[in-house]
């Protein structure tokens, strides 16, 4: 059983995983851009995939952001920029990341 204790301990079991990021504020542009400025540089915080469409997209969800809506990338990502932000889409979860770049203070 003492092979096993220090196995897990070289590989790191014993760490606790991260935390989740931080849910955003997605209910309008302005709330988003607060909780963005919020937000420490290099931390994640998500909105839903149903909030980033109803404020940046026209399309249904099933094509939100896809390859047929330049549109609402060029909308979400103009925001991003403006707000010194990268974004990061995650479908399967069903989220929107932005992570605040480092020289944003």
């Amino acid at each position: 059983m003492a092979i096993l204790s220090l196995i897990a301990r070289l590989f790191g079991a014993d760490v606790a995983a991260p935390p989740d990021a931080k849910k955003l504020d997605g209910t309008t542009e302005a709330t988003l851009a607060r909780s963005l400025s919020a937000l420490p540089p290099d931390e994640r915080g998500w909105i839903t995939f149903a909030e980033a469409r109803l404020l940046f997209s026209t399309k249904g969800a099933q094509y939100a952001f896809g390859e047929t809506d330049r549109d609402g990338r060029r909308n979400i990502e103009s925001f991003a920029e403006q707000h010194r932000s990268v974004i990061n889409f995650m479908p399967v979860e069903g989220r929107v990341y932005f992570v605040r770049d480092q020289t944003a203070v």
